[in-house]
């Protein structure tokens, strides 16, 4: 699957990001241009989040390319229609079940709304999206970083970036999130890019792909 290049935007913010940290431009050097991965908006985009939660990329790719492969998981109205043993079949644990039922619950009652929280600003989307059932700061923060294209997003509880900025700064340990939202002030207001570049140089370091990189089937 080819993925694009950051839009002119993120480009210009990825520009003054290496500027500002040459252990960032380092990244680029080794592991080449840096790929942008985006989800869609809405229902869709916040469920792959919470597909993704707690298990690796390659698990994640296998559940989400089964599940949006099942008629109607898409759709707020339809997904609730589905009994539990189809969601259950496409790999969705029992609890993420009832999460996902909660988000549909929340798009059919205004909870959400795909437009209003792409007008939000980046705390209040957040603060929105959290007061679902299953849905904390990480899918909130992955969401406004893949779906809405936010540039000042950094999902400070996400494993991968801890070890990635581990390597990067040569730390003695992995950051916990507190420790290591606080070294991510450094690359205000630049995270979403530095979070982005962080998951590139861990894919290179690693060999382990996005979850995005899976085709679809």
């Amino acid at each position: 699957m080819q993925i694009p290049p950051p839009p002119p935007e993120a480009q210009k913010a990825l520009d003054l990001l290496v500027l500002q940290d040459p252990d960032m431009a380092s990244i680029l050097v080794r592991a080449g241009p840096l790929p942008w991965r985006s989800r869609t908006p809405g229902f869709p985009g916040l469920l792959q989040a919470i597909v993704a939660q707690l298990i690796s990329n390659a698990a994640a790719s296998a559940i989400w390319n089964r599940l949006r492969a099942v008629p109607g998981a898409l759709d707020p109205a339809s997904l609730l229609t589905l009994p539990e043993d189809a969601l259950r079949a496409a790999g969705l644990s029992r609890p993420k079940v009832a999460h996902a039922r909660a988000l549909a619950t929340a798009f059919l009652d205004g909870t959400l709304e795909t437009g209003a929280l792409a007008r939000m600003d980046d705390a209040d989307a957040i603060r929105t999206i959290v007061s679902v059932r299953g849905l904390g700061p990480w899918t909130a923060e992955i969401y406004l970083l893949f779906a809405l294209g936010r540039l000042d997003v950094f999902p400070a509880g996400d494993v991968a970036l801890a070890a990635a900025a581990a390597d990067l700064k040569q730390l003695p340990a992995r950051p916990n999130p507190v420790a290591l939202r606080q070294l991510a002030t450094m690359w205000q207001p630049h995270r979403s890019l530095a979070a982005r570049l962080l998951w590139h140089h861990w894919r290179y370091l690693t060999g382990r792909p996005a979850m995005d990189d899976f085709p679809a089937p």
